[in-house]
């Protein structure tokens, strides 16, 4: 054989070969990514990694070649899973002239959100505070939540002493019961949202 057919042959040979591993590694990209998105929709996202890698069909390892462990899988489905409706939530209360519908349209489609999503009172509350995305998400979430307060204030349609940490906290207390406890019916939910917005009203 010639040279040049032995470096054409070998040439060949490496083609297919780094062209299946692309296609392999694209693949296992988006298994864990759909993997991943499911388990943290049902579970929120402490979802143990070895049960997405099952999952997928894929080793925990594999996670950690492509995405570098838990937070780099977070950043890749978090804008997916609750950022975007996130965003699209606090856009959506800042077009309000009303101050009082602004915040009421505001903690009402959050609540909807929990309500629907296990994964939005981690996000909240920040567990995995490596997640550059999570973090982001948190700060844009505070800064309008403070906007939003301090107009209703301004106002005179929001009581006083109502802070973003109380609504943080009453948040943290809503999810956790949603997570311990049986799921209630979308009417009761959305009865004692409405009550909780009462209790904003001042006095």
């Amino acid at each position: 054989m010639s040279a040049t057919a032995r470096t054409s042959k070998a040439g060949g040979d490496r083609g297919p070969a780094a062209g299946s591993l692309r296609a392999d590694a694209t693949r296992n990209v988006a298994q864990i990514r759909a993997a991943a998105l499911a388990a943290f929709h049902g579970r929120g996202l402490a979802t143990p990694l070895e049960e997405i890698a099952t999952a997928a069909g894929v080793s925990k390892a594999t996670i950690y070649n492509r995405f570098g462990g838990r937070q780099g899988l977070i950043d890749a489905v978090i804008e997916e899973l609750v950022a975007a409706e996130m965003y699209a939530i606090m856009a959506r209360a800042q077009r309000v002239d009303d101050p009082w519908e602004s915040i009421a349209t505001y903690i009402t489609d959050r609540r909807d959100l929990q309500y629907r999503e296990p994964a939005f009172t981690d996000a909240l509350r920040m567990i995995y505070p490596e997640s550059g995305r999570l973090v982001a998400l948190a700060r844009a979430a505070t800064e309008v939540t403070a906007s939003l307060i301090r107009q209703g204030h301004d106002a005179g349609v929001v009581r006083r002493d109502f802070t973003a940490a109380d609504l943080y906290y009453a948040d943290v207390a809503n999810g956790l019961a949603l997570l311990a406890e049986p799921t209630p019916s979308r009417e009761d939910y959305d009865r004692r949202t409405r009550f909780f917005l009462d209790s904003l009203r001042p006095r």
